[in-house]
C-alpha cells in the first residue's frame, strides 16, 4: 500500500523579499513540509531556486499553475508573504477553500487609495485626502489640496515616495520627485496615480496582530519614539511593550479592528500604523501580513514561537495560545545617511559590547549602493535590544547606534560625450 502524501505549506513570495529567510527558519523549526513560490529560477536561496516557479505578472496563468501543483500535492495551507503576493495567496486559498481572506480585502489592504476610501466610508478615523491622476494633472485637482499634507504611491512600502508639502511650490516638486518611482508600480493607477493626505500631528505606534474568523488577537504594540514630521518619513526605532496608557491602547486596538471589519479581512497577520493626538487614533495603513524589515525577531512568546512560526501554525490550522514575555523590547531600524557606495561600518564592536544589546545585523554589502529616502525602500541594517523595561531597551539602541559611522564613498558616474 502507498504512502500518504505529507501536507505542505505553500509561501508565494517575491523572490527577493526578505521575509523568506524567516519562513524557512520557522517551517524547520515546525518541522513542516515548506515549498516557496515565486520568481526565482535562478535566487541563491535554495528554497527560492529548487521552488515553484510563477509569473506573479500574469496571475490568472500563476493561479493556474498553482493550482495544478495542489492537485498534484495538496497544500494544508497558504501564506502571502508582501503586498506583492497576498492577493494571489487568497485567490489560491479560497479555491482550496483554506483560511483566506476575501482576495478583495487583499487587494484593499495594499492599495491606499482603495483603503483611505473605504475606511471612509465605514467611519474610521482617517485623514482628508485628494487623488491625483498624472495623466491629467491640472490647475483644478492641485488649488483644491490643503497643506500640510503628505503625498504617497498607492502602493509602495517601507515609506518609499512620501514626501511631506507645506505649500503648492513643494507640491508640483514632490509630484515630479516621486513620478519616476511610479514605473514600478502594478497596473495603471499604480503607474500614474498619487494619494495626497492631511498632515497629522502625532506620536506613531505600531500594532502587530493576528486574525482568526475575524477576531483579532493584539501581539504586540510598539512605540516610535522619534517625531516623524518630515519631508521624508523614515522610521527608525520600534519599543515594545508600548508606553501609552491602557485605554489609548484599548483604543488603538478597537480602531484596528473596526479597519479589519470594514476591509472584511478574516484571517491571518496584521500590520497596522497609527498616529495618536488630542482627538485619538488615525489610521495610517492596515496591512495584511507581518511587520516589514527584521522587526518580527521582537515578538517572542511564552510558547517560544517566533511571528512567522504563528503565522504558518495557524495557516495549517493550529492556532496558538501566547503568552507575551516580560521587559521591553526594540529595534533600529539603522537609517542609510547619505546616497553612494558603502565603503564599511565602524564600530561595531563597540556597539555590540552595550548593555542590553542582543544582536547588530547590517543587511548591505560592502561595495553596495545606499540609496535613502524617498527613493530608497531598504535599511542599512538593524540593532536588537532586550531589556528588563522598554526605557532601558530604547536608551541602549541609542548608545549603540552612536557608536556607529556609517562610511559611504560617492557614487562616480561615467558619462559620454
Amino acid at each position: 500500500m502507498a504512502s500518504r502524501q505529507r501536507a505542505r505549506l505553500l509561501l508565494v513570495a517575491p523572490h527577493n523579499s526578505y521575509r523568506i529567510a524567516p519562513y524557512i527558519e520557522a517551517a524547520n523549526r515546525l518541522d513542516i513540509d515548506f515549498l516557496v513560490a515565486s520568481e526565482g529560477k535562478h535566487s541563491l536561496v535554495g528554497a527560492v531556486a529548487d521552488g515553484l516557479h510563477i509569473d506573479l505578472s500574469d496571475p490568472q496563468q500563476a493561479l493556474e499553475r498553482l493550482l495544478e501543483a495542489a492537485a498534484e500535492h495538496p497544500f494544508a495551507g497558504v501564506v502571502g508573504s508582501d503586498d506583492a503576493t497576498i492577493e494571489m495567496a487568497s485567490r489560491l486559498a479560497a479555491q482550496l477553500n483554506l483560511p483566506h481572506n476575501p482576495p478583495q480585502a487583499a487587494v484593499i489592504s495594499r492599495r491606499k487609495d482603495l483603503a483611505r476610501a473605504t475606511l471612509a466610508d465605514a467611519g474610521v478615523p482617517v485623514p482628508k485626502h485628494w487623488l491625483l491622476d498624472l495623466r491629467d494633472l491640472h490647475e483644478k485637482q492641485l488649488a483644491s489640496i490643503e497643506f500640510p499634507s503628505v503625498v504617497k504611491p498607492l502602493a509602495m512600502s517601507g515609506s518609499r515616495g512620501v514626501i511631506r508639502v507645506d505649500d503648492q511650490a513643494q507640491l508640483s516638486a514632490a509630484v515630479e520627485r516621486v513620478r519616476p518611482m511610479l514605473r514600478d508600480g502594478r497596473g495603471e493607477d499604480e503607474q500614474n496615480m498619487l494619494l495626497v493626505e492631511a498632515y497629522l500631528p502625532g506620536r506613531e505606534v505600531a500594532l502587530e496582530g493576528m486574525l482568526h474568523r475575524g477576531e483579532l488577537s493584539v501581539l504586540a504594540l510598539f512605540d516610535k519614539p522619534d517625531p516623524l514630521e518630515g519631508p521624508f518619513f523614515e522610521e527608525s526605532y520600534y519599543i515594545t511593550p508600548s508606553r501609552f496608557d491602557e485605554a489609548t491602547q484599548q483604543s488603538v486596538a478597537e480602531v484596528v479592528v473596526a479597519a479589519c471589519h470594514a476591509y472584511g479581512l478574516q484571517e491571518g497577520p496584521v500590520h497596522a500604523e497609527l498616529r495618536i493626538n488630542d482627538a485619538g487614533p488615525w489610521v495610517l495603513e492596515v496591512a495584511s501580513r507581518t511587520i516589514g524589515g527584521q522587526c518580527g525577531r521582537l515578538l517572542r512568546f511564552g510558547t517560544g514561537r517566533s511571528l512567522e512560526e504563528l503565522v504558518l501554525s495557524q495557516a495549517m490550522g493550529e492556532p496558538l495560545t501566547l503568552q507575551a514575555d516580560r521587559g521591553g523590547a526594540g529595534v533600529l531600524m539603522i537609517p542609510i545617511p547619505e546616497a553612494g557606495l558603502l565603503r564599511r561600518v565602524e564600530g561595531l564592536m563597540a556597539a555590540n559590547k552595550v548593555e542590553w544589546i542582543e544582536d547588530i545585523e547590517i543587511s548591505v554589502r560592502e561595495g553596495y549602493e545606499l540609496v535613502p529616502l524617498p527613493e530608497g525602500e531598504s535599511y542599512l541594517g538593524f540593532i536588537f535590544a532586550r531589556a528588563p523595561s522598554p526605557e532601558q531597551a530604547e536608551a541602549a539602541l541609542r548608545e549603540a547606534h552612536a557608536h556607529l559611522k556609517i562610511v559611504v564613498a560617492p557614487l562616480m558616474k561615467i558619462g559620454f560625450a
